[in-house]
């Protein structure tokens, strides 16, 4: 539909929030009430809420529905929209989190999710593209709080610094300054392991495995060169007592992509030596065998050793169907 003519200045303001406007703007750009309704009855605008109009009546982007979020309960985006907004891959959520005081006593659209919150400090907000947004510590220990369970929330976090918007030592730092939440003591503990080394929930849980079956810590993140020069990182590596090396590679469901498996098997083959032995293990078996694969990786370790040891508190075998891959 064409759009009507509007206010230079509220035509620079609706573009550079996709399109979406509140009555307060409307009315601060000379847009009466009776001119608004007139609009939406007719089909040209779309009201959503009591607080919100978008200028056209199409489907709504991911940018539009975070506007009429914000804009439909005067919030601030909060948790994993928060986080998307800032860069974050692989954790897409329909709903929009949206943060409010816990008086405000307010309603929006279908699609956010009212987060009632008593933490209103400033220094939490800053914007986006001009959305006012947490920053990534507070939505990050946010949507680890919202999470269904501990090992989400442990991911979530883990994520968040694997692909660097922020650093496990600032995430600490602004567990110290809340000290409540949901599932705090995994993700502290998940934290401490990443700001040791480890990149991916994958590689906290190896940490884990070797801790509880007294096995020797490996060196994470062991960087490498492939055949053409470029640097590589393989997951974990140990020195085995005659000199030669164990590298592991622990593979998600994300590596069973075709293209992902074919060039996983190429960068192996060009970045391991004469002298090491690579084992790739889905992510799954850390947590649903963990003694068959810390037995594994004794034997390659110190091929004279016996029987894996359990360690305190771990389980008696078990024998477990195990599908090849699985979720980091």
């Amino acid at each position: 539909m064409r759009r009507l003519p509007l206010p230079r200045e509220l035509e620079h303001l609706a573009d550079a929030q996709a399109r979406c406007v509140s009555r307060e703007q409307l009315r601060e750009h000379g847009l009466d009430a009776d001119l608004v309704a007139r609009r939406v009855t007719s089909g040209a605008w779309r009201a959503v809420g009591p607080l919100a109009v978008v200028l056209h009546t199409g489907p709504l982007a991911a940018a539009e529905r975070r506007w009429c979020a914000v804009l439909g309960t005067e919030g601030v985006l909060g948790g994993l929209a928060a986080l998307e907004v800032h860069g974050l891959r692989a954790w897409e959520h329909e709903e929009v989190d949206v943060v409010v005081p816990r008086s405000a006593g307010r309603t929006g659209p279908a699609w956010a999710r009212l987060r009632t919150s008593t933490r209103r400090a400033d220094h939490d907000v800053t914007r986006r593209g001009g959305l006012p947004v947490h920053r990534v510590e507070r939505a990050a220990l946010d949507a680890a709080s919202w999470s269904s369970s501990p090992r989400t929330a442990g991911g979530l976090v883990a994520a968040v610094v694997q692909q660097r918007l922020t650093t496990a030592e600032r995430l600490l730092a602004a567990v110290e300054e809340v000290r409540t939440g949901r599932h705090r003591r995994e993700v502290v503990a998940v934290l401490r392991d990443v700001a040791g080394g480890s990149q991916a929930l994958s590689e906290v849980d190896l940490v884990r495995l070797c801790r509880r079956y007294r096995l020797p810590l490996p060196v994470r993140q062991a960087r490498r060169e492939d055949a053409v020069g470029r640097t590589r990182y393989l997951d974990a590596e140990w020195l085995r007592p005659d000199g030669s090396r164990v590298l592991l590679e622990v593979d998600g469901v994300g590596h069973l992509d075709e293209s992902r498996w074919y060039d996983d098997l190429l960068r192996a083959a060009e970045v391991t030596r004469t002298d090491e032995v690579l084992v790739r293990l889905p992510a799954r078996a850390l947590r649903a065998e963990p003694e068959r694969v810390a037995a594994l990786l004794r034997r390659l370790l110190d091929p004279s050793a016996g029987a894996v040891r359990r360690g305190r508190g771990a389980p008696r075998p078990r024998r477990t169907a195990l599908p090849l891959g699985g979720r980091d």
